[in-house]
């Protein structure tokens, strides 16, 4: 039994053994080492007492006053060496009693393990802690004095900070001329924008991506594998993708609506509009439109306008010289939409009038300023329309959302998939939060409620498919189609449809140029004067099927034509301007209001006058005074 009883202990003193020899070698090289749990509360006791320093033996740095293991010969913390007491610093003493003084870990070893933690400086300069790093200005990581560049962004020194160079050769300032400094800087900066829109459209961050185009960046650019090796995430980024195919790739609809925008914004040049050549005028139109808001009482507390408004261009255009002509569409409308809607086949034109796509703003306002555009003429700069659909949306929230749900109900039905009431009830509450936030881009859904608030029918006209800046088709696009106030009486609304154009994520207003032309047509008529002038638009493709009527039940969509009818007294074509018998709508061009008509005079007088230049002996260069870059919000 006693012989057992020592084999036992012999193999419960191995273990404390390593242990022991494992936390004086931790206390050599300045370190603590964790006793393995496995050892009893009484060994570990015991242990401490017999082999740890004490802590009275413990030596204080002088620089950051930490209290180091008596055998250490720097500091753990700032690596200041130990003040030469003349003491042995390979044994271990304690003043009274010592250890054995057999070499546990030999002064080589000793100072090899201490090699990597070494930092060389100057003679008679402090430690490590004490040297003046420098604050990057970009990302504000703190970066050692002999740092060219930030280690974490790349970007350089805060202006007049002195580098030393790594040869002691002198001090250099900024690493090169200013001129060069400078360009290094903004290059770096850009990189770091950059990067960081791309981290954006992953994480879902919006705002980085308009720092980035707001600074000038080009949303057509692409990783290259050094920047996919500093992002250091493989499974998001690859060499050659853009922001869009990130967007496409991580379901950002929002970033990529901004992306397409921007890549291809109108066409060239700038852009002058009749609100900024008269921009008091346009500011007085805005204050109109918010003082016939309303809101509707009872079940359905919609917000909407109590009056009927369709901008189309004058007439006088005509008059103009060919060449001042084409300077005014260069600079009135947006050449690129115009261009798809008018391509093979066309989307807007099958043999009836000429419907005129107007420049419009490229960030995610799009929408209402079209809407705006097409009653009025002017672009929804106060967010009165805005915060209108935000309102509507808020407090006609139980209509709205049961013809949203049924519509994404039966779209899901015909993909064999059956969505559920908390996926649709957060989908829901994301639509509602981007109607609020001026810059976001807006869905179906607030074209359908946008047609509430103006109480007439939308048109609109678009594309199928949304393709990049080259050419590649990026997924399918719903916005085509006709938009009814389903949720207001006909009697309440009128007939008269708005009609956009939908291309490349951006909308457009789609105006028609009066088919008449008199002396006092500025001026606003009376209703019993003379008729209303009409301009057809088509209902249906070039193919002559009927366009698609959005947020129908299933009820109505057994009779969708009759419903089409009902709402817009759509009739066959033929005669009244459609090709080949398809189904037309009239949009009746109302009586043109005064502010709009001396606001169409203002910028009709502007060509006017350039046309009398170019007739002078010696015409001067015809010159661009408004620009879409210099706007303000008084506009």
């Amino acid at each position: 039994m006693s012989e057992e009883l020592n084999n036992e202990g012999n193999k419960k003193s191995q273990p404390l053994a390593a242990s022991n020899e494992a936390a004086l070698l931790g206390a050599e090289c300045g370190t603590h080492t964790d006793i393995s749990t496995n050892t009893s509360q009484t060994n570990v006791s015991q242990m401490k007492s017999s082999s740890a320093p004490s802590e009275s033996n413990k030596w204080r740095c002088e620089l950051c006053t930490y209290e180091n293991f008596p055998l250490s010969r720097k500091c753990t913390m700032c690596r200041t060496p130990k003040p030469s007491l003349g003491e042995d610093i390979f044994k271990l003493q304690d003043g009274a009693s010592a250890l054995p003084t057999q070499d546990i870990c030999g002064a080589e070893a000793v100072a090899e393990r201490l090699k990597p933690l070494r930092i060389s400086s100057p003679q008679g300069q402090a430690g490590a802690s004490a040297v003046a790093k420098w604050s990057c200005p970009t990302c504000t990581y703190e970066n050692w004095p002999r740092s060219l560049k930030c280690a974490m962004c790349g970007a350089p020194p805060p202006h007049g900070h002195v580098t030393v160079t790594r040869h002691h050769a002198g001090p250099v300032e900024g690493g090169g001329t200013a001129a060069e400094d400078s360009a290094r800087r903004k290059r770096r900066h850009a990189d770091w924008i950059w990067l960081q829109a791309c981290l954006g459209v992953v994480e879902g961050d919006a705002h980085c991506v308009e720092a980035y185009l707001s600074s000038g960046g080009d949303p057509a650019r692409a990783l290259t594998p050094q920047e996919v090796a500093l992002l250091n995430r493989a499974s998001a980024f690859d060499a050659g993708h853009t922001l869009v195919h990130l967007a496409i790739r991580f379901q950002r609809q929002e970033i990529l609506s901004t992306l397409l925008s921007r890549i291809s914004g109108g066409g060239p040049g700038l852009k002058r509009s009749p609100s900024y050549v008269a921009p008091d005028l346009a500011t007085a139109i805005r204050r109109h439109i918010a003082g016939c808001i309303r809101q509707k009482k009872g079940n359905f507390p919609c917000r909407y306008i109590n009056e009927f408004c369709t901008f189309s261009l004058p007439a006088e255009i005509e008059e103009l010289p060919g060449a001042i002509q084409e300077q005014l569409f260069s600079e009135l409308l947006d050449r690129d939409a115009q261009h798809t809607l008018e391509g093979e086949p066309p989307l807007s034109r099958w043999g009836g009038p000429r419907l005129l796509a107007l420049w419009n703003r490229s960030a995610g306002d799009c929408l209402p300023d079209a809407v705006c555009q097409a009653a009025y003429g002017v672009f929804d700069r106060r967010n009165v329309l805005r915060a209108a659909l935000a309102d509507s949306l808020q407090n006609a929230h139980r209509a709205f959302y049961t013809r949203w749900a049924a519509a994404e109900r039966l779209q899901a039905a015909q993909l064999h998939y059956a969505p559920e009431e908390p996926q649709l009830r957060a989908e829901w509450a994301r639509l509602v939060a981007a109607a609020a936030r001026p810059g976001t881009a807006l869905h179906q859904l607030h074209v359908f409620v946008l047609a509430h608030v103006m109480r007439r029918p939308i048109v609109v006209y678009g594309v199928d498919v949304v393709n990049s800046f080259r050419g590649e088709a990026l997924g399918y696009a719903r916005f085509q189609g006709i938009y009814l106030p389903l949720l207001w009486e006909p009697e309440f609304c009128s007939k008269s449809p708005l009609c956009l154009g939908y291309t490349r994520g951006h909308f457009s207003a789609l105006v028609s140029v009066e088919p008449y032309s008199q002396r006092d047509h500025y001026i606003c008529r009376e209703p019993a004067d003379e008729p209303e002038d009409v301009t057809y638009l088509p209902l249906t493709d070039a193919d002559g099927k009927l366009l698609p009527v959005h947020f129908l039940t299933v009820d109505e969509l057994a009779a969708e034509e009759a419903l089409v009818r009902r709402w817009t007294g759509a009739r066959g074509g033929g005669a009244a301007g459609g090709a080949g018998g398809a189904l037309v709508v009239e949009q009746r061009l109302h009586a043109r209001p005064l502010l709009q008509a001396q606001m169409l005079e203002e910028w009709l007088n502007h060509y006017r006058r350039l046309a009398q230049q170019t007739r002078a002996p010696f015409p001067p260069r015809l010159q661009t005074e408004f620009s879409s870059d210099a706007d303000t919000d008084d506009e």
